[in-house]
């Protein structure tokens, strides 16, 4: 039989378990920073860095953010290559996503690229606008495929075909994908 000091450090000790499973489910469910696949996230865009990529903020985090399925041309690639539509698919993200607005972030398997970047579908909260497929759309961006993120690899083939056909954008002004226009530095 126990005494009633061992029942009271019993007590003690389940209490403190109880709390310490409290604190680990609250942290579990609040923590940003710690994205898996398919998650869905509501940010605020700080800022455009080019054609397919952006910062945002979201839960008190600042993260960049790699548009999952597209492919822009570079404004500043390695050794300074500048390519073809790099800056005209910069601007029009710009105009798409200015500073403070609103979007929906959504991960697909592999949540986070060797840069340490969050890769993300990304919706414009005012309108529900998909960018991803918007910037293919339009000829500002070449389909790309990022295996295993490959939600929408359909999708983004049929646009990038579209506007190829239509000599939209890069397709029009450079003849696809890739084509240098400078090195600068």
């Amino acid at each position: 039989m126990l005494s009633l000091r061992d029942k009271k450090l019993i007590g003690a000790a389940l209490a403190l378990c109880l709390l310490a499973i409290a604190a680990c489910q609250h942290a579990s469910t609040n923590n940003t920073t710690s994205i898996g696949s398919s998650q869905q996230i509501n940010a605020t865009v700080l800022s455009v860095t080019d054609g397919d990529t952006i910062k945002v903020t979201y839960g008190g985090t600042e993260d960049r953010v790699r548009l999952i399925g597209i492919d822009t041309p570079e404004t500043h690639g390695k050794a300074g290559l500048r390519e073809c539509y790099g800056e005209q698919a910069s601007q029009r993200l710009k105009e798409l996503l200015p500073a403070g607005t609103a979007v929906t972030l959504k991960t697909d398997v592999e949540p986070r690229d060797r840069y340490d970047r969050l890769l993300a579908y990304v919706y414009r909260d005012s309108d529900g606008l998909f960018i991803n497929l918007s910037q293919v759309s339009a000829g500002y961006a070449a389909a790309f495929a990022y295996p295993p993120n490959t939600r929408y690899v359909a999708d983004f083939a049929t646009a990038a075909s579209s506007a190829k056909q239509r000599d939209l954008g890069l397709w029009g002004e450079c003849g696809g994908p890739d084509a240098p226009i400078a090195r600068t530095g």
